[in-house]
């Protein structure tokens, strides 16, 4: 599905940078060739990068910033709802969500 979005030219980053997130993140080879950032409401954390992958961590802003973007990776799936709520913007400037646990999804 990333490759999918890759090959259609939308920009895509992650949302969340949570310890599961990252898990997935290196197990699945997501580096900073297919995430261009992630975005994290943790001060702690951006700033940084994410451990193996190497990818760049910002506060939420940046998604203002880049023009909302196309496409966020929902690495704190298990804040879906709440997470969904709070980013409405995102969602009405047509920004969508790929959740990709329990199963891969785009809302």
């Amino acid at each position: 599905m990333l490759e999918k979005i890759k090959k259609e030219k939308k920009s895509l980053f992650g949302y969340g940078a949570p310890a599961k997130g990252n898990v997935l993140l290196n197990y699945c080879n997501i580096d900073f060739n297919v995430l261009e950032y992630i975005v994290d409401t943790t001060p702690l954390k951006q700033g940084k990068f994410t451990p193996g992958t190497h990818i760049p961590v910002f506060s939420p802003e940046k998604m203002i910033d880049k023009g909302y973007g196309d496409i966020a990776l929902l690495l704190a799936w298990n804040y879906e709802s709440e997470i969904l709520e709070k980013e409405k913007k995102f969602r009405d400037k047509g920004g969508k969500f790929l959740v990709p646990i329990p199963s891969p999804r785009l809302i």
